[in-house]
C-alpha cells in the first residue's frame, strides 16, 4: 500500500469521511484542502443505478457549463466552402477537411481537445475513426458535433461545453471547474451536471438512479455527497 504524503494527510483530517456533505459544502471543503502550487481541476464522479453493458443504459450526453471549464478548449472543425470561414470566425482553432484528415492519419497529429465536423465531411473523417474514437475525439450528431450549425457548435465548446458518457463500472466523472473557481461557481456547474444526468436516465433504469456522488480535486482526498440532497437540487 502506497504511503501518504503530509500533505494528503493534512487534507484528509480536514475531511470527515464518514459524513455526507451538501454539494456546495463538499465543494467548499475540495477549495479548502487543495494544497498544490498550480490551479487544480475539480471533478465530480456519479455512481449511477445503470447496466452499461445494455445499449439502452449507456448514459451519454453533453452538457454547457454556466461558469466555463476554466481552461482553454482547442477546437478543430472538419468542413469545407463557406463553413471554413464561419467556424474561423466563431473561434475555431483548426479548420479544414481532406488536409487535416491526412495529417492527423498520417503524421498523428492530434492537438486539438474536440473535434466538429459537417456532415457532408463524415466520409472523410470515417476514415480515421479508430484513431479519433478511443480518444473521445470522434465527431457524433448526438452530441451536436456533426452539424451544419458550425458557429454555434463551436461557441458552445469555447464557452464550456463537455460531454460526458458512463464507463464499465456504471461511473461518470466530470470536470466541474478549477479550484479557483470557489464554492459559488463550482456548485452552479456542478447543479448544471447532475441536472443533465437526471434528464439523461434511461426509462429502462430501476431502483436508484444517482447511487453516490464525490467531488476531488486533481491531487484531492474525495469529499462524499448527500445523494439525496444533491438528486432534489438537480431536479
Amino acid at each position: 500500500m502506497a504511503r501518504l504524503s503530509k500533505r494528503m494527510k493534512a487534507a484528509i483530517e480536514q475531511i470527515d469521511r464518514g459524513q455526507l456533505y451538501d454539494i456546495g459544502d463538499a465543494l467548499d471543503l475540495v477549495v479548502k484542502v487543495s494544497a498544490t502550487k498550480f490551479d487544480e481541476t475539480v471533478e465530480m464522479a456519479v455512481r449511477l443505478g445503470v447496466d452499461p453493458r445494455q445499449a439502452d443504459q449507456n448514459v451519454r450526453g453533453t452538457v454547457i457549463l454556466p461558469n466555463g471549464t476554466g481552461r482553454d478548449v482547442r477546437v478543430l472543425v472538419f468542413a469545407k466552402g463557406d463553413k471554413e470561414n464561419e467556424a474561423r470566425e466563431a473561434g475555431a482553432d483548426f479548420v479544414g477537411g481532406d488536409d487535416l484528415v491526412k495529417k492527423i492519419s498520417e503524421e498523428g497529429w492530434l492537438d486539438f481537445d474536440s473535434a466538429i465536423a459537417t456532415p457532408d465531411m463524415m466520409g472523410a473523417v470515417g476514415r480515421i475513426g479508430k484513431v479519433l474514437g478511443p480518444r473521445g475525439l470522434m465527431p457524433n450528431p448526438k452530441l451536436g458535433t456533426v452539424t451544419f450549425e458550425v458557429a454555434k457548435a463551436v461557441e458552445d465548446m469555447k464557452a464550456g461545453k463537455i460531454e460526458y458518457r458512463v464507463d464499465k463500472a456504471g461511473i461518470v466523472h466530470v470536470p466541474v471547474g478549477k479550484v479557483s473557481f470557489g464554492r459559488e461557481k463550482l456548485e452552479t456547474n456542478a447543479l448544471a451536471v447532475l441536472s443533465s444526468l437526471t434528464r439523461a436516465k434511461p426509462s429502462s433504469s430501476k431502483g436508484t438512479y444517482m447511487i453516490n456522488v464525490s467531488v476531488s480535486s486533481t491531487m484531492g482526498p474525495g469529499v462524499r455527497v448527500n445523494t439525496v440532497v444533491a438528486r432534489e437540487v438537480a431536479a
